[in-house]
């Protein structure tokens, strides 16, 4: 392990896949952007060295700490989560051309349970972001795993979607700037094609919007992860975008764990009975003790409100399949001792 940096610990913030297409551009955008005196701990399985190095060379008063991970051992992870207040998880394979978010499933279900474990056993109060693909199922998973160490908090476990807010952002406003500047666009439901439900209705286009416009800018929103990934032509996914996204919401959580702020995001949450699914992209408000308040939507459009009702199935199986994957794997765990 190596450190850079005098400051005192404020926060100490913990990404685990820090040396990942994602982890870079987060690790980078949290060391100019968290609060001076944080600390920010790196891990991932290999060159996160040379990560750690190269934003530590950034100017700003966070400090940089490196954990390098070997196989069949947890010592560095364990090193790296405790003590954190925040822990975001954005490990695992990246999608890849003609891969839909179900391909990764087995490889990325793993990786987050066995990362989770280790948080459960040396960061049990922290804050748990994670957004590793298919975020739908891993969720239910990592709950899975907080509930078996005893220490689930539904306020504390929190899915990044807010690429899916970003996205909705910029492609409305190529539409309606520079008469109208949207600053959010609330989106709901889950992180995969057809459970992403944008709600342009409720923003300060909405009355400007047609119907096919809206509808234009759903299915954009909902494709756009494929847009990038066809972009790239094989040579990697929505990385960078993500990273922005990512490192955008653990500023947001920081800021609200340090009291400085309410903000108010949406983020893949346990609904605790707030909607027919166990768990969706919905809005809240983030407060010192993760989220402090499930927020109401409004009254959405007859189109949106079909996709989110078509939405809900999905989500409730997606939650399912992570469940009984994890069930299954603790089953044959048992079934070996």
């Amino acid at each position: 392990m190596a450190a850079t940096g005098e400051e005192d610990r404020q926060m100490k913030v913990a990404v685990l896949g820090a040396a990942g297409g994602i982890g870079q551009t987060l690790s980078l955008f949290l060391k100019v952007h968290l609060p001076a005196g944080t600390t920010l701990a790196l891990y991932d399985i290999a060159n996160v060295a040379g990560v750690a190095a190269d934003v530590s060379h950034v100017d700003t008063q966070v400090r940089t700490e490196w954990y390098l991970g070997k196989r069949g051992s947890v010592e560095e992870l364990e090193k790296c989560v405790t003590g954190a207040d925040v822990v975001c998880i954005i490990a695992g394979i990246p999608r890849k051309p003609g891969m839909t978010r179900d391909d990764l499933f087995n490889v990325n279900a793993g990786i987050v349970r066995d990362l989770t474990e280790t948080v459960a056993k040396c960061a049990p109060g922290s804050t748990l972001c994670i957004g590793t693909n298919p975020v739908n199922s891993i969720i239910p998973i990592a709950a899975e795993v907080l509930k078996e160490w005893k220490c689930y908090d539904k306020n504390k476990l929190l899915g990044v979607t807010l690429l899916d807010n970003m996205r909705a952002c910029t492609f409305v406003n190529e539409i309606v700037q520079p008469n109208t500047i949207v600053k959010e666009v609330p989106v709901i439901g889950g992180h995969s094609a057809t459970t992403i439900v944008p709600l342009y209705s409720l923003t300060a286009a909405g009355p400007r919007l047609s119907d096919s416009e809206m509808a234009a800018l759903r299915k954009r929103t909902q494709n756009a992860g494929t847009e990038v990934v066809d972009a790239k032509a094989g040579r990697g996914s929505a990385t960078l975008s993500m990273g922005a996204a990512t490192a955008y919401f653990i500023v947001a959580l920081v800021d609200a764990l340090l009291g400085n702020r309410k903000p108010c995001v949406c983020t893949m949450v346990d609904t605790d009975g707030a909607a027919k699914a166990p768990y969706m992209a919905w809005p809240v408000r983030l407060g010192p003790d993760g989220v402090e308040s499930r927020l109401s939507i409004g009254k959405l459009s007859p189109a949106e409100e079909k996709e989110l009702a078509e939405a809900i199935p999905i989500l409730c199986q997606d939650a399912v399949k992570g469940q009984k994957w994890y069930e299954q794997k603790k089953a044959n765990k048992g079934s070996k001792l």
